[in-house]
């Protein structure tokens, strides 16, 4: 017997067993899972183009995380060179050095230790000499910065290890004898003393693999006991280094143990300052005394770029679960039909986007690691002329980071699109919604919010630039980043009240063209949410590009200044046992890489009192024609004397004070002139000095390089024809073209990484134009049926896709130039002047990659919106 029963909820009749009450029908359970994967395998053309943005992001985040680690390693290296293997160093400033290296030795798990100390002598076989810089054989060979090349290591007073090429350029060999000659003081009071020549004997060649001593162009090698006898004292206070190597029971993970710290902190006996580090710690010390401490600046170097990559993929995927969402609609409308809640919907979403995430972080760290790996195999072969290390370092940060980063940027990028498939209603959404008014595209909270973020940023910037040319570098770096990104964030909630109507201005030029343009530049203000979407990703890549770009404009102008002054020439001619012989001006001047040159005169000139002073001399017009830094010269007139700021602490004078030298000629009235070039330091008209000193001695040669020269090559030469002269030749140039080179390397990482940014973004536009394609498909097939050809449909979705790329870019370079150059203002403050200027190619060529980037990407959506005939897709509707 049964029972027929009304439920309340829906009053369909049933039937339960007798006694029974009947209950409610259960809604459906789907299994989010299954249908999850079979939607993916489904959607595997759109899930890819989201998936290889994310891949491009997290490759991104690894390979920077990797070359963060590479760029470190490498400057350390680069820095501790000179110590070769040892295992820590001792510093001291103590008055009796060698006690401290013997005791220092005698130290309890100390295998060697020796000072680093160097010398520069002079080198000839009869007929060619040079100048070259002299170490000695320490204890222990594993505490040299050399590889021996031929022959062996000097074991005996008298023998010597010479550079490959310096022994190429003395014509000898392994087995000749050559002398070497030192100028020694007999009288230190009056600075006399007499030039010393003793025969060696060359036992071996040697090179310099890691740049440890490629400013003086190599090291000879001596035995500890001749290079103590040729070197001078080091000044009693200052600070020197002893280089210690360590047993492996006196080390923990690499570093001595706090007892060995101890015990060699005490073994110093000389007194006066000392410290005790390894040689990494000390690499760390120099690198930030070099770079004035600004770690910050590395710190957000890196960070930037994972931001950026996964900020633009970010914006990608959520454009791209933005399409899926609109192309199932109909598929989630039967499913809520069929029982399934809001709830399974959002979770299906969700795990749809974990699980991309996850695949497609995994890919980008393998990608990341790949292609790190592979830049190492090739630098090498590009001779960057710093040490770098064979492998990549695969610490746990380099594949947690990216993975935890990518899934996350992920799961969240999807969340609007998981939130707007839950807003499907069962019935009602069988058909896509029409497209959003312009009413609809941003209310009074954005708008309030977006004019906030955007004036406060750009005050924040302002406050940064402040800072930053006040001094305080690390407070006002943080402020420009700060309020740079703020004020972005504000341009970006923005964009969707202005970037339209820019767009639909900037087609009013090319409506004229024929329908299909008046048509793509009537779209562009239809649904102002999908334009601003659609141009977002494209500005934010083109505004970061642009920033660097025009960031590293101005800091290649003021490194060029700042180079000007630490090298204002670019080879120089010095006596090395002798005087420079007059000869060797027209010897230089013949030289093919040279392009000018000077005589510089000098002469000891007394000051009032007991002092005195070293005075230089030249010709103001050859100055200005070999000297790099001319502005420096500005000053330089009859009767005035160039003086660094250290110069007139010495002196005890101030800027426009007479200082009256006294010499041979008598004494000479000057007025003191600051320069901050320091090479240019004590230098006077070449008539002033012939005042002071009638006799004034014949001092140096200064000279410049043509720009096509290579610095090293031109060094070389000179000392090759300078090479029957005992001189010592240097070649600050050789030095500057390593600090540009990596200057230029680093711009173009930094560039090459940025790009990243824009194919990300070129995947966003194209997924925004299909969501496009897929919310008007039936005014499409409207045009269509009114007699709009299949070109003309696809010229207008290609003038649109170039369009929204074109604002983008335009407003992208905008904001980059103010970035750049407020970025280059906080942090170039510090090292004086800074230069900014607009870099025109870089800015054309962005625009036009853009442009075109945004033809590309209405290509896909072009075809999907010509696959379905004009009947078919107004009767899908």
């Amino acid at each position: 017997m049964t029972t027929t029963t009304t439920t309340p909820a829906t009053g369909a009749r049933g039937t339960s067993p007798a006694g029974v009450a009947a209950r409610p029908p259960q809604r459906n359970n789907l299994p989010t899972a299954r249908y999850t994967m079979a939607q993916m395998r489904r959607s595997g053309g759109r899930l890819a183009a989201a998936g290889i943005a994310i891949l491009i992001g997290t490759a991104f985040v690894a390979v920077t995380l990797l070359a963060g680690n590479v760029i470190t390693r490498a400057t350390y290296d680069t820095i501790a060179a000179r110590y070769a293997d040892a295992d820590v160093l001792v510093t001291t400033s103590g008055n009796d050095w060698r006690a401290d290296v013997e005791a220092v030795r005698g130290t309890d798990g100390v295998i060697a230790a020796d000072p680093v100390r160097s010398t520069y002598l002079g080198f000839t076989d009869g007929s060619v000499a040079t100048y070259a810089e002299s170490i000695a054989r320490p204890q222990d060979d594993r505490l040299i910065p050399l590889d021996l090349a031929d022959g062996k290591w000097p074991s005996e007073r008298g023998e010597i290890a010479l550079p490959a090429d310096v022994a190429e350029r003395l014509r000898v060999g392994i087995g000749d004898e050559i002398e070497t000659n030192r100028w020694v003081v007999t009288d230190p009071e009056t600075g006399d003393g007499e030039d010393v020549a003793e025969t060696v004997r060359v036992v071996g060649l040697t090179e310099d693999p890691y740049g440890a001593y490629a400013y003086s162009g190599g090291a000879v090698v001596a035995t500890a006991a001749d290079i103590e006898e040729w070197s001078e004292e080091p000044v009693p206070g200052e600070t020197f280094e002893i280089a210690a190597l360590l047993e492996p029971s006196a080390l923990s993970d690499g570093e001595p143990t706090p007892a060995m710290r101890d015990a060699l902190d005490s073994a110093v006996v000389s007194g006066g300052e000392h410290a005790v580090k390894t040689v990494d710690e000390h690499a760390q010390q120099v690198s930030a005394e070099r770079t004035g401490g600004e770690d910050l600046v590395f710190l957000v170097f890196v960070l930037s770029f994972a931001a950026i990559a996964l900020l633009v993929a970010g914006l990608v995927i959520a454009n791209t679960f933005q399409v899926l969402v609109a192309q199932r609609t109909r598929t989630l409308a039967l499913l809520r039909c069929i029982g399934a809640g809001r709830g399974q919907l959002y979770r299906s979403v969700l795990l749809e986007a974990a699980v991309l995430g996850l695949l497609a972080s995994i890919g980008g760290v393998a990608v990341g690691v790949l292609l790190a790996q592979t830049a190492l195999f090739v630098a090498p072969q590009f001779d960057l002329g710093v040490p770098l290390p064979t492998t990549v370092t695969i610490t746990p940060q380099v594949v947690l980071v990216p993975l935890a980063v990518g899934t996350l940027v992920t799961l969240v990028a999807a969340l609007a699109p998981a939130r707007n498939a839950t807003r499907v209603a069962p019935l009602a959404a069988l058909r896509p919604a029409e497209a959003p008014s312009v009413r609809k595209g941003a209310g009074r909270v954005r708008a309030v919010f977006s004019a906030l973020a955007t004036v406060g940023g750009f005050v924040l910037v302002g406050l940064g630039v402040f800072l930053g040319t006040s001094g305080q570098t690390e407070i006002g770096l943080a402020a420009t980043v700060l309020g740079g990104a703020i004020s972005l964030i504000g341009v970006i909630v923005g964009t969707v009240f202005w970037l339209p109507k820019v767009a639909a201005l900037l087609g009013a030029l090319v409506t004229r063209t024929g329908p299909a343009s008046r048509l793509a530049a009537a779209n562009t203000l239809r649904n102002p949410r999908r334009t601003s979407a659609t141009a977002t990703a494209l500005l934010i890549g083109v505004t970061l590009i642009m920033t660097m770009t025009t960031g590293a404009a101005a800091a290649r102008q003021t490194a060029d200044s700042t180079l000007d002054e630490s090298f204002p020439v670019d080879l120089i001619v010095m006596p090395g046992g002798g005087d420079v012989p007059p000869s060797a001006v027209g010897d230089v001047a013949g030289v093919d890489a040279v392009s000018t040159v000077t005589e510089v005169y000098a002469a000891d000139g007394q000051l009032p009192g007991d002092g005195y002073v070293y005075v230089r001399g030249a010709e103001v017009g050859d100055l200005r024609a070999t000297v790099n830094d001319t502005p420096a010269l500005d000053a330089l007139e009859p009767g005035t004397i160039l003086l660094t700021e250290s110069d007139l602490e010495y002196l005890e004078v101030a800027e426009g004070d007479t200082l009256e030298i006294t010499g041979a000629g008598g004494t000479v009235p000057l007025t003191v002139t600051l320069t901050s070039n320091g090479g240019l330091a004590n230098l006077v008209t070449l008539a002033d000095l012939r005042k002071i000193d009638p006799d004034a001695r014949f001092d140096q040669v200064w000279a410049s390089l043509s720009t096509e020269a290579d610095p090293a090559d031109a060094l070389a030469d000179v000392q090759d024809v300078l090479s029957d002269d005992n001189l010592f030749i240097t070649g600050p140039a050789a030095q500057r073209a390593q600090f540009e080179q990596v200057i230029n390397v680093m711009l173009g990482i930094v560039v090459g990484l940025l790009a990243v940014a824009v194919v990300i973004a070129v995947i966003g536009v194209a997924n925004t134009l299909s969501l496009s394609v897929i919310e008007r498909r039936r005014e499409s097939a409207t045009l269509r049926a009114i007699g709009l050809s299949k070109s003309q449909l696809r010229g207008m979705l290609a003038v649109e896709g170039m369009l929204i790329a074109g604002v983008g870019a335009v407003l992208g370079i905008v904001l980059g130039l103010v970035y750049g150059w407020t970025g280059a203002l906080t942090v170039l403050s510090v090292m004086g002047g800074v230069t900014l200027t607009v870099p025109w190619l870089d800015l054309g060529v962005v625009l036009v990659v853009s442009v075109v980037a945004g033809l590309i990407a209405s290509v896909a959506p072009a075809r999907s919106a010509l696959k379905a005939s004009p009947v078919e897709a107004l009767g899908g509707e």
